[in-house]
């Protein structure tokens, strides 16, 4: 078989595939096998009727050959995709040129293929990261968190306020249906919880012990409900004094300095993995920019929207749950999902093809050397030999896609290698905090 390559407008090739007459002898011989297995022909077994006879019962032999052709070049284009190593993102049009019905076959296959875009501003990326250290109001908020866990009611008269706790008289009725009744007394309820119904906890501010709050919201299950909220009693929450005694009872501290100390670490062991993932996703995203929306194409941005349905649907059936009962619980029809979707495919498109033109840019391509280690790599993840993932590749027509995710990993290195990184206030970072092992700095392994 041999095949040659076309380069036609606007991100597509046209690929001229001639296959000799034995190869296409190979085809029409095993479909008449299935057609065998099919067919019932009397003092035969099933698989056992000879050609000619399977000819005869189908139609003749070029029905045969016609539908040997239909099933075989499907596999020959796949075949020529892997000897030009071509990038599809699309389906071919395929048209038979010669060879529809003997000798040797000829056909060409018009498609689109993955653009290679020129990058340019890579060199002079900005990343602004989270800073590492934890704010006075960050370490404040930790602590009154756990005062909070000591607080004292204290009874008040005056109007409600955010994170006072009160005791309504509650009564929910449904207006479509006298028998849905909620009635509950000395319900205690903390403002801003968003606990009870929409709206109660901005309607409540400013009330006093003795008002009523009434309302329309919802109810179980989403249902609009008439809400009658009256209020019996109203509590402040008072935190206890911050003292070396307190900390000493309340946490394994011995003091309130040591308790700040502590608090400053747990921080900034928790700000380190949230500045390392931040670093990864920011980095790719300014990458991402440097791609116009409008080369993206929309082939890849469909492809890729189809890929993460199918994942949400094998994710969704490992919970026992089906694409329609998700869209009903999370409130959303099908065609908001892909939307969702479709922003986050298009993100992930705009990342590969910078990452892509980002190895072509700085000739990234992988060595054989490179190829190798990582084949290596990921046989060994599959519990093969790097010899048979690597025929697994050439037969499938993968190898390609394979030496591209090689090319975009090293792409990924460079990436951020050069990338200047700074915090909120513009001073750059060091990059010495972004090592492999900058987890086991922080005691986080």
């Amino acid at each position: 078989m041999q095949a040659s390559v076309t380069v036609l407008e606007n991100h597509r090739v046209k690929l001229t595939v001639e296959v000799d007459a034995a190869a296409v002898e190979k085809a029409i011989e095993a479909t008449a096998k299935v057609f065998a297995e099919d067919i019932s022909i009397k003092g035969f077994r099933k698989g056992k009727a000879p050609r000619n006879l399977i000819e005869a019962r189908i139609g003749g032999p070029q029905v045969l050959r016609a539908e040997a052709l239909n099933s075989s070049i499907p596999d020959f284009y796949a075949r020529a995709v892997a000897d030009t190593m071509i990038d599809p993102i699309a389906q071919p049009k395929i048209d038979i040129t010669a060879g529809e019905e003997q000798g040797d076959l000829s056909f060409t296959a018009e498609v689109e293929v993955r653009p290679e875009l020129t990058i340019t501003g890579h060199q002079s990326l900005i990343v602004t990261l989270p800073s590492m250290s934890p704010s006075d109001d960050e370490i404040e908020t930790q602590i009154n968190r756990l005062r909070d866990s000591d607080a004292e009611l204290v009874r008040v008269e005056r109007g409600v306020l955010d994170s006072d706790v009160v005791t309504l008289n509650v009564l929910g009725t449904d207006p479509a249906d006298a028998d849905n009744v909620i009635d509950v007394d000395d319900y205690v309820y903390t403002v801003g919880s968003d606990a009870l119904t929409d709206g109660v906890d901005e309607l409540i501010i400013g009330l006093k012990a003795g008002e009523t709050l009434e309302l329309i919201g919802r109810g179980p299950g989403g249902i609009p409900m008439s809400w009658k909220l009256n209020i019996t009693a109203v509590n402040e929450r008072v935190l206890p004094e911050l003292t070396d005694e307190w900390v000493e009872q309340n946490s394994e501290y011995a003091n309130v300095e040591a308790l700040r100390e502590g608090l400053v670490n747990q921080l900034t062991r928790m700000k380190a993995v949230e500045v390392q993932m931040a670093r990864r996703d920011q980095t790719l995203l300014a990458l991402a920019n440097l791609i116009a929306e409008e080369d993206v194409p929309e082939a890849l941005v469909q492809s890729e929207i189809e890929y993460r349905l199918h994942d949400l649907e094998h994710r969704l059936q490992g919970q026992r749950l089906d694409l329609e009962t998700f869209l009903r619980v999370t409130n959303q029809t099908a065609d908001q999902l892909v939307d969702v979707l479709k922003e986050d495919a298009k993100k992930s498109v705009r990342i590969d093809l910078g990452l892509r033109a980002l190895a072509r840019a700085e000739s990234l391509e992988p060595t054989q050397e490179d190829v190798d280690l990582e084949l290596a790599i990921t046989a060994e993840s599959m519990n093969v030999t790097p010899e048979i993932l690597n025929s697994n590749l050439e037969e499938s027509g993968r190898k390609i896609a394979f030496y591209a995710e090689v090319a975009k990993m090293k792409a990924s290195r460079w990436l951020y290698d050069h990338v200047k990184y700074v915090d909120g206030n513009g001073a750059e970072l060091d990059k010495e905090l972004f090592t492999e092992n900058q987890a086991d700095a922080f005691g986080l392994n």
